[in-house]
């Protein structure tokens, strides 16, 4: 079968460059791709499509589908063609939405092996995956607000580790270097270290801990940056360095916890054991993945004990241990409660933008744009000369860039302007990621210890999800958590195309402005302080009961 790519240039395949972006989009999200024989985009099970039959019907509906028409999606399978109006979302879909009682990972895995269900990470199944650098820029911010906050402002001489270097975990070693810190990741799939080597992601490569951690060693006594991946499973690596008395400055783990069955490899197991134990004893599996987590969460307490910054990262790794027996794993905080919460509060989020065309002096374009007109936004303009400096482009050519309530939607439109002029070779598509200020509920990682209690309540994403589409954009989903991940979260994302045209600039406008109004009420209404004042500075309009 031949490698998909995303199509490239100024030709259309189908009537319109909304359909087109779309198109070009999904066929992205399989580029960057861990798996494309599989369809999965990243973290083991997350998928572009349910099957190879509903991928290339999908192909076929966006050729053929017109401007006053709506394609609706159920977890990655094409169900129906309506009529709507040319102001109508291009594509809705709903991936791996599942009623409270049955929301099981064991329910889940049944739905999946009758063909009826996918799990849609956040960006993998709405086509807004851009590869590595979409995970880069937040790590980089975790990174650097640590710095502020416990180490002068500076991880130079700093030691960080961590484990995982799949789809989104692969960002962290680059965004460890861009940090200036000496980071060591472990990672048990050698392929997935050659390939963050290959793409410049990763500089070294050792299956030995001692040549590992020497390299380390000489790197924060010079004050220098370096990034080395780790051939080794994290269950035995980071006890193995508690015995030893060595106490990284930052602990974290991205690897695919969230999964037992398809994610998290135990310790003692080879890649082909896990697939042999996985179709014979899946329920042991499960308990030797959930052991190993557990002896691995009891190290990163041992390290936090010991003065270690020590964080989840978002891959439900502490409610694994918990469930194991680990009664302190959520004595560790979760990222986005330590670092980002303010920023969210003020709906300041990981928005992006890709160049359909496939030229990257389109990115270019924008990147000086935004150096102009956005120079008092330090964290979007500090990232987009860091990654001119460090970040390769994978697939299309996309950027990211933290921007708040306003902010996105005067880049759009000035983008769409762009477009209309000529002065870009083609469309830019718009769109974020789904943990963004009002687009997900998951009490362990987004909503976790929210001021008014308000954790596990999911009417937010889906009242995001519904005004994105009254706002006229022209692609929205709404997700939920599939495998490991089941129960626990659910989340909306949003695509607008800006194609240069008039009727763009009135989505682009309307998407934007009220996706990140219902962001900044959410936390309003959870009593946030930084959230009240960005409702009266920015003049959205709340309704006080």
């Amino acid at each position: 079968m031949e490698r998909i790519k995303a199509f490239r240039g100024s030709d259309l395949r189908c009537k319109g460059w909304r359909q087109e972006a779309l198109l070009r989009m999904l066929e992205n999200v399989l580029e960057n791709g861990e798996n494309q024989k599989e369809l999965i985009v990243y973290a083991a099970l997350g998928k572009a499509a349910r099957n190879w039959s509903s991928y290339h019907a999908i192909v076929d509906c966006l050729k053929n589908l017109n401007d006053d028409e709506t394609l609706v999606i159920q977890s990655g399978k094409p169900i129906g063609i309506f009529k709507t109006h040319p102001f109508a979302p291009i594509i809705i879909m709903a991936n791996c939405n599942l009623v409270g009682k049955w929301a099981t990972s064991e329910h889940f895995y049944d739905l999946q092996e009758k063909g009826l269900i996918i799990w849609g990470g956040l960006t993998a199944a709405a086509w807004q995956y851009i590869g590595s650098q979409g995970v880069i820029q937040g790590t980089y911010e975790i990174f650097s607000t640590i710095a502020r906050m416990h180490f002068n402002g500076s991880l130079a001489g700093r030691f960080i580790l961590t484990a995982g270097l799949g789809g989104m975990g692969g960002a962290q070693p680059l965004a460890g270097v861009m940090a200036n810190a000496a980071i060591l990741c472990v990672e048990v799939n050698e392929a997935r270290i050659d390939k963050r080597i290959e793409v410049g992601y990763l500089q070294r490569k050792t299956a030995d801990v001692n040549q590992a951690l020497s390299w380390i060693d000489e790197a924060r006594e010079k004050g220098e940056s370096v990034s080395v991946g780790l051939l080794g499973n994290a269950a035995e690596i980071y006890p193995e360095l508690v015995k030893r008395g060595i106490t990284p400055d930052i602990v974290t783990d991205q690897t695919s916890a969230h999964d037992l069955m398809y994610g998290y490899i135990p310790a003692g197991y080879s890649l082909d054991d896990v697939k042999r134990v996985r179709e014979q004893e899946p329920e042991k599996l499960e308990a030797d993945a959930r052991s190993s987590i557990a002896r691995e969460v009891e190290a990163m307490l041992e390290f936090k004990r010991r003065g270690s910054i020590v964080f989840d990262n978002g891959n439900n790794i502490r409610t694994q241990a918990f469930q194991h027996g680990v009664q302190d794993a959520f004595t560790i905080d979760i990222f986005t409660e330590a670092f980002l919460r303010p920023l969210f509060c003020r709906a300041i989020g990981p928005f992006r933008w890709v160049a359909l065309s496939g030229d990257p002096n389109d990115i270019h374009t924008i990147d000086r744009y935004i150096l102009e007109e956005f120079a008092e936004n330090e964290i979007a303009t500090n990232w987009i000369r860091l990654a001119n400096q460090y970040v390769p482009f994978e697939g299309l050519p996309a950027r990211i860039g933290w921007f708040g309530h306003g902010e996105r939607t005067k880049l759009a439109r000035a983008v769409n302007q762009m477009v209309s002029e000529g002065k870009l070779s083609g469309p830019i598509a718009f769109s974020r990621d789904h943990l963004d200020a009002g687009a997900m509920a998951h009490p362990n990682i987004m909503t976790e210890r929210m001021k008014d209690g308000s954790d596990a309540i999911a009417d937010w994403p889906l009242l995001n999800a519904m005004l994105n589409c009254s706002s006229m954009a022209d692609l929205v989903t709404i997700h939920s958590g599939g495998g490991g991940y089941a129960g626990y979260m659910t989340s909306a994302g949003v695509t607008i195309v800006a194609d240069g045209s008039a009727e763009a600039d009135m989505r682009l406008k309307h998407t934007l402005d009220n996706d990140t109004s219902i962001g900044v009420l959410r936390y309003a209404d959870a009593g946030y302080e930084e959230a009240l004042d960005e409702v009266n500075k920015k003049g959205i309009r709340r309704v006080v009961t």
